[in-house]
């Protein structure tokens, strides 16, 4: 009997490790998940309460002209960013821009932190992460631009304290809006300078 089931187990083990290969391959094999949301693509339903209360929804805003969402937080490499993109906001609101700012931090600590900025920009706060669900992306900052209609133009991700990055979204933000670049990183960095020289000359006289 123990030779008969030995027989047995000797014929099925090349099937068994056959099985265990074409296994092994199908899971090397297996695509990987392409993200949802692409340059080109529609931009998602969204929606989200800002400070006061009310209810914004994205669909709305483009209905008037490019949105740019900046998903974000006020750490140390996003707080160094954030001068060029408020630059940015500054430069483009009045030809047609709404920026819009989403921060991972609670209600209070984003209120202060807004008020030490001057931010001037559309803001909310999501502690939970749900915008990043929805515009599919775990990075920090994410910043997308919506043309209007609701397609993603643009999509930059990552920190970039050198202005570099949001100098980039701007010639998008002209290309959209139909009109002369602006150079964000460079109109930044002379403002920090001049106000680094008041800064300067003040603490001399004193």
């Amino acid at each position: 009997m123990k030779a008969f089931v030995l027989s047995v187990v000797i014929a099925l083990l090349p099937v068994l490790m056959l099985q265990a290969e074409e296994k092994k391959s199908a899971t090397k094999a297996a695509p990987k998940t392409e993200k949802t949301l692409k340059i080109g693509s529609q931009a998602p339903d969204f929606q989200i309460k800002d400070s006061n209360g009310k209810l914004i929804k994205l669909s709305e805003l483009t209905k008037k002209g490019p949105v740019l969402v900046r998903l974000t937080c006020g750490c140390s490499g996003c707080d160094k960013e954030l001068a060029y993109f408020q630059t940015l906001h500054k430069a483009y609101k009045g030809k047609g821009l709404t920026s819009l700012a989403i921060f991972r931090e609670p209600d209070k600590k984003v209120e202060a932190y807004v008020k030490e900025k001057k931010l001037k920009m559309l803001y909310a706060v999501d502690t939970k992460g749900v915008s990043w669900k929805a515009f599919d992306t775990k990075a920090m900052p994410s910043n997308f631009l919506i043309e209007k209609g609701g397609k993603v133009r643009s999509i930059a991700v990552g920190c970039d304290p050198s202005g570099l990055l949001a100098n980039n979204v701007s010639k998008f933000v002209a290309q959209l809006l139909k009109t002369e670049k602006v150079d964000v990183q460079k109109k930044t960095n002379d403002a920090k300078k001049s106000t680094a020289k008041k800064s300067t000359g003040t603490t001399a006289k004193k």
